[in-house]
């Protein structure tokens, strides 16, 4: 089967219109309405290559990643003004927060102000307190820090969001926060991110640890942090009790250690 990282066939590649995601969260899918390979947030920008019935083609434009969305999640080119700041948020039918809530956007979804209140900031999908937005061009410095605003999020293969996220997702929402680009699966990460280490260098904070099929961000010389199948969610494990972890259930040893170039 192709790999839904590369680029399709170019026989499919029957247009190039850029839109961007106008849902809070859509599965990217390998083929029309087929398995979910890694997830878009609202706002984030693609271009539609092709169109299949009530599917499209896309090429993801944060990390190249290619698959099928529904049409219909899909909306014109808005340039962002802001970006979601924390784990989520709910977008609000008023500039109240006792209104009802009409959407929950995840960390990183980009929106568009339409206007602006002290407490408020209004979108085409509602108003979202001031306190959970920068602004959209804002670059963090430390990936292990916004990583950890997942703490506690429930583990989900393929996931990107505040609502399930993996391994690869955690470490590419941490990265792409803080202007570091970075692909979608472990194995592009380990390929493309940092610098490789000897074996048996000293961990450092925002180091990462490479299994085959999985990575981890060491948050001291001790501690790392991960989406894992073991605790099902977003955890801090010792470092040397999670190598062991992972050796004894069968998925092998450390494959890489590698160092970001940060900000």
């Amino acid at each position: 089967m192709t790999d839904p990282r590369d680029a399709p066939d170019p026989d499919l590649a029957t247009r190039a219109e850029p839109m961007q995601v106008a849902r809070p969260l859509i599965d990217l899918r390998r083929q029309p309405d087929g398995k979910r390979d890694r997830q878009l947030l609202f706002g984030d920008a693609v271009t539609v290559l092709h169109h299949a019935g009530e599917w499209c083609l896309v090429k993801a434009e944060k990390d190249g990643f290619h698959g099928y969305v529904p049409a219909h999640a899909l909306g014109p080119v808005q340039t962002p003004t802001h970006r979601i700041s924390v784990q989520a948020t709910h977008a609000y039918e008023r500039p109240d927060l006792k209104s009802p809530d009409l959407a929950s956007l995840s960390f990183g979804s980009r929106v568009t102000a339409l206007s602006e209140t002290t407490d408020f900031i209004e979108t085409n999908m509602g108003f979202i307190p001031r306190q959970h937005v920068c602004t959209a061009d804002h670059l963090e410095t430390d990936p292990v820090a916004i990583a950890h605003l997942f703490l506690g999020t429930p583990y989900l293969w393929g996931g990107n969001s505040g609502t399930g996220i993996d391994c690869s997702g955690l470490v590419q929402a941490a990265c792409l926060a803080c202007g570091i680009p970075c692909p979608g699966d472990s194995d592009q990460q380990c390929d493309r991110l940092g610098t490789l280490l000897p074996a048996q260098s000293p961990y450092r904070r925002n180091d990462l640890l490479f299994w085959n099929g999985h990575v981890a961000l060491i948050m001291d010389p001790q501690t790392m942090l991960h989406a894992n199948a073991g605790d099902m969610a977003v955890a801090e494990e010792g470092i040397e009790a999670g190598i062991t972890r992972i050796l004894d259930q069968g998925d092998g040893p450390v494959t890489a250690h590698k160092r970001l170039k940060l900000p």
